[in-house]
């Protein structure tokens, strides 16, 4: 639940103090790309590009990671994961918000694309931290064999996503609203999160290991 908060956060962060582009989301990076390529603004089409570019080498880097081969040269490679994005997080903090938006928004939509390739499951069920749209689809599909087909087996996963999208808006809220308090510090939130999410997992691992 802290990423997909996380992962509102950022979108809400990146879009409002860098250079309006949305760090996590594709789709929209996508259609702003075609907008300014269509009005021959060719450099803002690559601010959308660049993103786009970082996620697919995330999700290779995600595929290497989840293929072991990586925990055989670096152990516990999902902690070293969020602790690494939790530092570079509070880095981007640092970035004044004159700098280029490529230095931040490209590095936090590698990681995005990673989060997305390594954390797919709550349990048994299948979700994506970094986007509602998925999630919004499960939640109804669950709803309406909930409520309608009266399956108490729906009832689990209607609870699931409600609480993912909850989460997610939420995070874009507050994401919005330290944005405009804090401007480019408000990323420090995040990378908070992010080193709370690393300590539960700790914690559950050691719990599980006794």
């Amino acid at each position: 639940m802290l990423l997909t908060l996380t992962n509102g956060f950022l979108d809400a962060h990146t879009y409002i103090a860098r250079g309006h582009v949305f760090a996590n989301v594709r789709t929209a990076n996508v259609i702003f790309s075609a907008i300014h390529v269509s009005d021959r603004q060719f450099s803002a089409a690559l601010a959308h590009m660049w993103p786009l570019l970082a996620f697919i080498a995330g999700m290779l880097l995600a595929s290497h990671i989840k293929s072991g081969r990586v925990e055989q040269v670096v152990p516990h490679s999902l902690r070293w994961t969020i602790a690494i994005q939790s530092v570079v997080l509070a880095a981007i903090g640092f970035v004044p918000a004159w700098v280029d938006h490529n230095f931040v928004t490209v590095p936090i939509s590698f990681l995005a694309a990673v989060q997305i390739g390594l954390f797919r499951k709550i349990g048994d069920l299948a979700y994506l931290p970094v986007a509602t749209t998925g999630n919004l689809m499960r939640f109804m599909e669950s709803g309406y064999d909930s409520l309608v087909d009266k399956r108490a087996e729906a009832r689990r996963p209607l609870v699931v996503y409600g609480t993912l999208i909850l989460a997610f808006a939420s995070g874009a809220l507050v994401g919005a609203y330290a944005t405009g308090a804090w401007g480019v510090h408000a990323i420090w939130l995040p990378a908070g999160f992010l080193a709370i999410t690393l300590c539960l997992f700790l914690v559950e691992q050691r719990e599980w290991m006794r």
